[in-house]
């Protein structure tokens, strides 16, 4: 039989055990992040169809708020593309989740820039926001990597 000091520490136990276990595989996530990622935030698509770059309109990007990002694309040798359809996808490799939201392009800024509203993250560690882009030269894609 369960006496009262015994139930309470097994109902103060459980609790604890659980959220220091959630806080050591958190931790253990983060320093298996690739320390070769490529962080760069410019780079040429996947098949070199394009050149494509991403900036967020507001830094440092924040946790849990709703943000936008401008990407520009542009031929591989540096002519802006027009008109280009772009999709966006994502999400955190080491969670096996997507992005929370469904962002999107809503502008075309002209110079082969572009307006992504609705990006949030809602949590810090390693993100990918992966583009599919589809302009005059074909279909492509590019992934970024992105440490909150």
């Amino acid at each position: 039989m369960l006496t009262l000091t015994s139930r309470r520490a097994l109902l103060l136990g459980i609790p604890a055990l659980v959220l220091a276990g959630g806080i050591v595989t958190a931790g253990a996530m983060m320093r298996s992040v690739p320390s070769d990622l490529d962080l760069a935030l410019e780079k040429p698509t996947a098949a070199g169809l394009y050149k494509a770059a991403i900036a967020p309109q507001t830094n440092p990007v924040s946790v849990g708020s709703m943000h936008a990002w401008t990407v520009t694309v542009l031929t591989p040798t540096g002519a802006p593309i027009k008109a280009a359809k772009i999709g966006i996808n994502g999400g955190m490799p080491q969670h096996g989740h997507g992005l929370p939201t469904a962002p999107q392009v809503t502008k075309d800024l002209g110079g082969g820039r572009y307006l992504i509203e609705g990006m949030k993250f809602n949590m810090r560690g390693w993100w990918t926001l992966d583009l599919a882009i589809d302009g005059p030269k074909g279909a492509d894609t590019v992934t970024f990597n992105l440490v909150l």
